[in-house]
C-alpha cells in the first residue's frame, strides 16, 4: 500500500523573494526560526542581497545541486497526522506473549505525560554542563541505584542503547579485562538470538571466537576470556550458574550474566551468583515495545572495572559552596578523549528511557514492583498447571514468566490458527515447541484464551480455581533488599509524585528555555505534530518479532522513509537499523570491510581519519578491526589533501577507507573534498561520510553526489528526533549501490542484503517508534522546506560569526570568508589578557538563560556555535548580546576595573542561595550577578547548584544515591 508517491518539486524557494511565505507556508514556516522580514535584516548585516548568494558564496559550485530534491509536497500538520493515521491502521496490535526480551508494560500516566510527552524532558542536551542539568544527572542517579540493587553489583552506568549491544559491550570489557591470552569467548546457547548474532558480529570484527554451546556441558578445556549466560534463559529456564560461574573464574575469564530485571525482584541476584557483569534491558520497567526501541539497556559491574564501564556514569560531587552536586563521573572514559584507545564508541545513550524506567520504581517501589513480578510469576504457574492438565509437557519445571510448551503429537499450525482467532502471538521454535511469555498485563481472561488455544477449544475441562493445588512452589530465591532507598519509597502518590518530577525538570535547561547552540548537535525544534505519533498504540505497543503480516503499517513507514533519506543523500539503499549514530559508523565501516573482503581484500584495515574528526570516529575504526591513520589540517583547517594523497599512496594496498565529516568538524565547506574522496577511490578505499553536519547539505547537495560510499545520519540531530537529555537517537546508514548487498541482516527477522552483516541492534528496524519523527519532519517540510532550512541554517550561524567576530575571532572561514551551518570562536587569547578560561565563559552564560556552545572542541580554548534554523533573529541576538555583554566583563578585568579573581566569570554560576545567604563580599553587585542582561528580569532560568568540582568526585568516586538530605535545597 502506497498512501501516496513522490512527485517532483520543479523549483526552489528562496526567502529573499516576498512570496515566499505563501509558497512554503503551513509547516515550514512554523519550524524555520526566522520571518521573511528578519531574513532580510540579517542578509543586510553580512552585506549580501540574498539567501541564494549567500549559499553561492558558502557552499561549492561543483557540489551544488541545481534540481529540487524529488520528495512528495509538504503537508500540513493536521493532514501528515491523518495520513501517518491511515498508515498506522495498517498495523495490527495483537497480545504478544513473544518475549526474548520484549515485553507489554504499563506506562504509568503520571510518567507517560510528564516525562515521555513533557518537551521540558526530551528536549534537554547531553548533560555535559551539569549546572543546568541536575534534574536529569538525578533521575539518571536513580536508574543506576536502582541497577545496582537489583543486580547486586557495585556500580552501573547511565544506560547503553539495548540488551544485545550491551551484552557485546560486555564482552568488549571482558577482553581488555581478562589477564588470560585466550581470544575465546563462551556464549550461552540458550542466550536470546539477536544478542547471539549482536555478539558474533562485533566478535568478528575484533578478531574473537564465539563459542556458543550448553554451558551445563562447557568443559573449560578450551580457554576462554569471558562468557556470557541468559538469566532466565530465552526458553524462560532459571539455572542456578554459581558453579558455572566459579569454573569460570578458575581459568582466568569474567562472566557477565544478561538478566531480566524483574525476574531480579524474585531470584538471586548476578553479583551473588558471583557474575563480574551484569547486562540487561529495562524496557518491561514501564517502556512500550515501540516495534523494537527505544529502550534503555543496563550496565552493572564491579567498581574495579568502573574505568572501562562503556558509555557514562553519573557521579556525586559537590559544588564551590559545599552542596552536594552531580555531573558525568570519570570522563576521561569518553570516547573522543581517548579516540583510538577507546574501548568503545558510545556517545548517545537512552537517557530519556533510564529516566523513565527509574521513574517507574520511583513510581512503585520496592513493594510495588515485588507485587508485580510475584504476580507475573503465579500467572505462569497457573498457565504451567492448567498446560499439564490438558496433557503437554514443559520444558522446564523452574521459570519466572516463561513456559516452553512441548506439542508432542499436536500440529503446530493448528495453535497458531487459534492464536490468529484470538489475536494472540506465541514465540516459534526453531526445533519444537512454542514460548509464551507473561507480563505485567496479563489478566485471568488472558489465562483462559491461551488455555483454550491449546485445549482446542472455548470450553475449558476445568477452571483456575481447580488449579490453585496444582501449582509448584513460587521461584522465590533472593534474600537481599533492593531499593531501600529514600527516593523509592516516598513519591508512591501521584500529588508527590507529580511535584517530584516537576522539581527535577525546573533544574534541567532544554529548549523549553532558550536555544541550545551547540555546534555538531543540532538542537532545533522537535515539533509537537512530529513527536504526537509516538505514543499511540499502533506504533507503540508492537513486538518487534511479531509477524510481518501485523506491520504492514510499520513497512510502510519504512519503504516511505528509506526512499526520502536515499534521495536526500543520493545513495542507492539505507539501513535503518544502526540506533545510535555511533552504531551507524560501527554499520558503515562494517559494510565496507565485508565489501573489500566479498573482492578478495581482506587485507585492507588501514582508515585514514583527519585530525579534526569526531572522536567517535577512531573509536568506531578500532571497534571495527581497522588501524587508524591520521591526516593532519592545514592552517585554515581543512584536510591537507598532499597529506591524504602521501598515506593513501603508502597504504594502498591496505587502505581500507577515509572517514571524513562534511562540512568539515571546523565548520566550512571544504571545496577539495571531490578530489579528496577520488584519491581514496585511486587508492582502492571507500570513503566514510559522518553525517553529523548534514543539516548543511540536506538539498543544496548530496553525500552520493560529491563522491562519498557510505554516510550515516543523526536522525536526532538533522531530522527532528529530539536529543532525550543524551538519548534516544538514531543512526541509519545510506550506501551506494555496490555497497547494499552487505547491509546488516537480523537472525530473527528478515531484512539486510543478500551478503549482509550480521544484526548490528538487539531489534531488526533500531528504534522503530521514533522513526515517525523523521517521517512527519520529512512530510510536513517537503522539498523546498527542507532545502530552505538548510539555507537558513546558513544564514543564522554566519549571521551570529558576523555580530560576534569583533568580539572573539572566528577561527575557520571558507575561501570566500564565511562559515557553514555552524562557526568556531576563538578564546584561546582570554587565558593570556584575563586569566579567563573557557569553563568560565561556559559557566557565566548560564546566568544569562543560556546553555553553552560546544566547548574546547574540535579546537581547545574555543567555543563551536550551531544555531539552527530553528531560531528566531530575536533569539539569535539574545545569545550574541550575551557573549558581547560576556566579553565586556572580561575586558573590565583585562583593564584592572574588575579583580581577576573575584568576578562574575570566576564565580559563575550564581545560585539565589549564594545571592541572598551570608554576607556579599564580592567586588561586583548581586544585580550584576543574578541579572546581568534585561530579559533574565522578565524570565530567570536559575541554577539550582553552583560551579561543580569534577575532581573532587572523581577522587571520592560514587554512582549510586546518596542520603535524601544532601538534595535538600
Amino acid at each position: 500500500m502506497v498512501i501516496y508517491a513522490p512527485r517532483p518539486q520543479s523549483t526552489l524557494a528562496s526567502t529573499t523573494d516576498k512570496g515566499v511565505e505563501d509558497r512554503l507556508g503551513g509547516f515550514v514556516n512554523r519550524h524555520i526560526g526566522p520571518s521573511p522580514d528578519q531574513v532580510e535584516k540579517m542578509l543586510e548585516v553580512l552585506g549580501i542581497s540574498s539567501l541564494d548568494e549567500l549559499i553561492a558564496l558558502t557552499v561549492p559550485a561543483n557540489i551544488r545541486r541545481e534540481q529540487a530534491l524529488n520528495l512528495p509536497e509538504a503537508l500540513s500538520e493536521t493532514a501528515a497526522l491523518a495520513t501517518l493515521k491511515q498508515i498506522a491502521a495498517q498495523n495490527q496490535v495483537y497480545r504478544s506473549y513473544i518475549g526474548m526480551g520484549y515485553y507489554n508494560c504499563i506506562t504509568p500516566p503520571v510518567i507517560l505525560r510528564n516525562i515521555l510527552e513533557n518537551p521540558g524532558w526530551y528536549t534537554a542536551y547531553t548533560p555535559y554542563q551539569p549546572e543546568i542539568a541536575q534534574g536529569r544527572l538525578q533521575a539518571l542517579l536513580n536508574f543506576q541505584t536502582m541497577v545496582i540493587d537489583l543486580t547486586g553489583l557495585e556500580i552501573a552506568n547511565a544506560s547503553l542503547l539495548d540488551e544485545a549491544t550491551a551484552a557485546a559491550e560486555a564482552m568488549s570489557m571482558s577482553f581488555a579485562v581478562s589477564k588470560t591470552k585466550a581470544n575465546s569467548f563462551f556464549v550461552a546457547q540458550d542466550c536470546h538470538p539477536q544478542t547471539i548474532d549482536v555478539l558474533r558480529t562485533r566478535a568478528e570484527a575484533l578478531g574473537i571466537e564465539v563459542i556458543v554451546g550448553d554451558h551445563q556441558g562447557f568443559d573449560f578445556q578450551a580457554p576462554i576470556f569471558g562468557a556470557i549466560l541468559q538469566y532466565p534463559a530465552t526458553d524462560g529456564t532459571v539455572y542456578d550458574y554459581r558453579e558455572f560461574i566459579a569454573r569460570a573464574h578458575g581459568v582466568g575469564a569474567l562472566v557477565t550474566v544478561a538478566a531480566d530485571p524483574l525476574s531480579l525482584c524474585l531470584l538471586t541476584p548476578p553479583g551473588e551468583l558471583g557474575a563480574d557483569i551484569a547486562v540487561g534491558s529495562t524496557q518491561r520497567f514501564g517502556i512500550p515495545l515501540g516495534y523494537g526501541g527505544p529502550h534503555a539497556a543496563y550496565f552493572a559491574t564491579r567498581e574495579e572495572y568502573k574505568r572501562l564501564v562503556p558509555g557514562r556514569i553519573v557521579g556525586v560531587s559537590k559544588d564551590v559552596h559545599g552542596k552536594t552536586a552531580l555531573r558525568l563521573a570519570l570522563q576521561t572514559r569518553e570516547q573522543h578523549i581517548r579516540r583510538e584507545k577507546a574501548t568503545s564508541n558510545i556517545c548517545t545513550a537512552q537517557v530519556l528511557l533510564a529516566v523513565m524506567a527509574s521513574m517507574y520504581a520511583v513510581y512503585h517501589g520496592p513493594q510495588g514492583l515485588r507485587k508485580i513480578a510475584e504476580r507475573v510469576h503465579r500467572y505462569t504457574n497457573l498457565l504451567a498447571a492448567g498446560l499439564k492438565r490438558l496433557g503437554y509437557g514443559l520444558g522446564s519445571a523452574r521459570f519466572f514468566d516463561t513456559l516452553r510448551v512441548e506439542l508432542g503429537d499436536r500440529k503446530l499450525a493448528d495453535v497458531l490458527d487459534r492464536c490468529e482467532a484470538k489475536k494472540i502471538n506465541l514465540r516459534v521454535f526453531p526445533s519444537d515447541g512454542v514460548g509464551i511469555s507473561l507480563d505485567e498485563t496479563t489478566t485471568e481472561a488472558d489465562i483462559i484464551d491461551l488455555l483454550t488455544i491449546f485445549a482446542g477449544t472455548d470450553q475449558l475441562p476445568f477452571n483456575l480455581d481447580e488449579l490453585q493445588d496444582e501449582i509448584s512452589p513460587a521461584i522465590v530465591t533472593r534474600q537481599s533488599p533492593y531499593l531501600t532507598h529514600p527516593v523509592f519509597n516516598s513519591y508512591h502518590s501521584e500529588t508527590e509524585l507529580l511535584r517530584y518530577l516537576s522539581r527535577l525538570e525546573r533544574q534541567d535547561l532544554s529548549l523549553t528555555t532558550s536555544m541550545i547552540p551547540l555546534g555538531s548537535c543540532t538542537m532545533k525544534l522537535n515539533a509537537t505534530a512530529e513527536m504526537i505519533p509516538v505514543t499511540w498504540a499502533e506504533f507503540g505497543q508492537i513486538h518487534p518479532f511479531a509477524p510481518p503480516s501485523q506491520t504492514k503499517g510499520y513497512q510502510i513507514l519504512f519503504q516511505q522513509l528509506e526512499t526520502w533519506l536515499a534521495e536526500i543523500t543520493g545513495f542507492a539503499g539505507i539501513s535503518l537499523q544502526p540506533n545510535a549514530g555511533s552504531q551507524g559508523e560501527y554499520t558503515g565501516l562494517l559494510v565496507i570491510r565485508e565489501y573489500h573482503r566479498s573482492r578478495g581484500e581482506g587485507n585492507r584495515h588501514i582508515c585514514l581519519i583527519p585530525t579534526s574528526a569526531h572522536g567517535t570516529n577512531p573509536a568506531s575504526a578500532v571497534m571495527c578491526g581497522m588501524k587508524v591513520v591520521a591526516v593532519n589540517c592545514d592552517r585554515d583547517g581543512n584536510i591537507d589533501v598532499a597529506d591524504l594523497k602521501a598515506k593513501a599512496a603508502k597504504y594502498a594496498d591496505q587502505l581500507a577507507a577515509l572517514m571524513v565529516t562534511y562540512p568539515s568538524t571546523h565548520g566550512v565547506f571544504e571545496a577539495a573534498i571531490q578530489e579528496i574522496c577520488a584519491i581514496v577511490h585511486e587508492y582502492g578505499g571507500q570513503v566514510y561520510m559522518d553525517g553529523a553536519n548534514m543539516n548543511a547539505q540536506v538539498g543544496l547537495c548530496r553525500p552520493g553526489d560529491i563522491g562519498a560510499d557510505v554516510c550515516h545520519l543523526n536522525l536526532h540531530k538533522t531530522f527532528c528526533i529530539p536529543h532525550g537529555g543524551g538519548g534516544p537517537g538514531m543512526g541509519p546508514i545510506g550506501v551506494a549501490a555496490h555497497l547494499v548487498p552487505f547491509l546488516p541482516g537480523h537472525p530473527v527477522v528478515a531484512t539486510g542484503g543478500s551478503q549482509g552483516i550480521g544484526a548490528v541492534s538487539a531489534a531488526p528496524w533500531g528504534s522503530a517508534s521514533i522513526l515517525v519523527i523523521s517521517w512527519m519532519y520529512i512530510a510536513m517540510m517537503g522539498a523546498a522546506g527542507l532545502t530552505e532550512a538548510t539555507k537558513i541554517a546558513i544564514l543564522n550561524a554566519n549571521y551570529i560569526a558576523k555580530r560576534l567576530e569583533n568580539y572573539y575571532p572566528v577561527l575557520y572561514k571558507g575561501s570566500n570568508g564565511y562559515v557553514a551551518h555552524e562557526c568556531i570562536l576563538d578564546l584561546r587569547n582570554l587565558k593570556k589578557t584575563a586569566n579567563i578560561e573557557i569553563d568560565d565563559v561556559a559557566k557565566r552564560l548560564m546566568d544569562y538563560g543560556f546553555h553553552a556552545p560546544t566547548v574546547s572542541w574540535p579546537v581547545a580554548g574555543t567555543i563551536m556555535v550551531e544555531p539552527t534554523e530553528s531560531e528566531s533573529q530575536p533569539e539569535l541576538d539574545r545569545f550574541c548580546d550575551a557573549l558581547i555583554a560576556i566579553r565586556a566583563e572580561i575586558a573590565a578585568i583585562e583593564t584592572g576595573e574588575m579583580d581577576i579573581t573575584d568576578n562574575p566569570l570566576k564565580n559563575a554560576p550564581h545560585t539565589a542561595a549564594s545571592l541572598i545567604t551570608g554576607e556579599w563580599n564580592h567586588p561586583y553587585s548581586r544585580e550584576q550577578a543574578a541579572y546581568p542582561a534585561p530579559w533574565t528580569r522578565d524570565s530567570k532560568f536559575w541554577v539550582s547548584v553552583g560551579r561543580i568540582d569534577a575532581a573532587f568526585g572523581d577522587r571520592n568516586f560514587v554512582c549510586s544515591c546518596t542520603p535524601m538530605e544532601d538534595y535538600t535545597d
